[in-house]
């Protein structure tokens, strides 16, 4: 891309995602993330009323007394984005899925901006291609965005995995890491769960309408974005459409189970709808949890 039509596409994300940052996210953002930014301060007797949760027992059975930590909330938060940039992201029947992907991206990043926190970037295909690490301001923040539109990535494959690893080892700080992928990739599970076990991680599974529902329309030749494999196949066939289906479905099966069994929260988004009705029922499941 030109210098030039890369500024206009990144100033069109930047309107576009603006209403949805401050007239729905910025409220639910902060009560969501700011609050689980904390850390310990310190240990003091109980009073009544305090939340029984927060009783270190540890203390409370050595003083024979009861006592209950302190925390103070962390000022600033850090929210990572993985991205996925591997070929099958590059498909779309009405809207590419990355293109969908960066506009979610870029959401999430301006509502750290606007409050005050970091944000960071992975790009990654079955290796991490670029890393740019957590930074705050809004000129690092459409630097994130242009390195999402433009970066041309040396791979096609996928290994989620690698990623996930590589992501532990660089962030030490408690984070919040959003992956965006269409987890078209397998053996990621471990490194997952290791993530998970030290950072606030959110699933973002990328899809396109076309992975679900093949039309039936007779002969066609499919490629595998990936590996660049293509086949031809009769869509009329009856029986190609109901194994085509069975394999998608138990795929987004074994998805689900993967981050029930891992408790990590999912969005699901499709690639021809507007994100923001998922982005906003994840921010209201979000917020009914912390009521609870």
């Amino acid at each position: 891309m030109q210098t030039q039509q890369v500024l206009r596409k990144v100033r069109k994300i930047e309107i576009k995602t603006k209403r949805l940052v401050e007239g729905l996210l910025q409220g639910a953002y902060h009560s969501i993330f700011k609050g689980r930014g904390i850390e310990f301060s310190e240990v003091r007797e109980y009073v009544p009323g305090d939340d029984v949760r927060t009783i270190d027992w540890n203390v409370t059975a050595r003083l024979n007394s009861p006592y209950v930590k302190e925390f103070i909330e962390e000022r600033d938060l850090t929210v990572m984005i993985l991205f996925d940039i591997s070929g099958s992201n590059e498909f779309g029947s009405e809207k590419e899925k990355k293109e969908a992907a960066t506009e979610l991206a870029a959401s999430l990043m301006f509502a750290a901006m606007r409050n005050n926190d970091k944000s960071g970037l992975v790009l990654f295909t079955d290796a991490v291609e670029r890393f740019i690490p957590p930074r705050k301001g809004k000129r690092h923040t459409l630097h994130l965005i242009r390195e999402m539109i433009t970066y041309s990535p040396q791979s096609k494959l996928t290994d989620l995995a690698k990623a996930l690893e590589f992501t532990s080892k660089v962030i030490k700080k408690r984070s919040i890491i959003f992956i965006i992928s269409d987890f078209m990739s397998e053996g990621y599970e471990k490194q997952l769960k290791m993530l998970r076990n030290r950072h606030d991680c959110i699933a973002v599974n990328m899809s396109d309408l076309r992975e679900h529902d093949i039309p039936d329309i007779g002969y066609i030749q499919l490629e595998d974005e990936e590996t660049g494999e293509q086949v031809l196949v009769d869509t009329s066939d009856p029986e190609f459409r109901e194994n085509y289906s069975r394999i998608i479905n138990e795929h987004e099966s074994s998805i689900k189970k993967s981050f029930k069994r891992l408790r990590i929260d999912a969005i699901n988004i499709r690639s021809h709808e507007p994100f923001e009705v998922p982005l906003k029922k994840f921010f209201a499941m979000r917020t009914k949890r912390m009521v609870r």
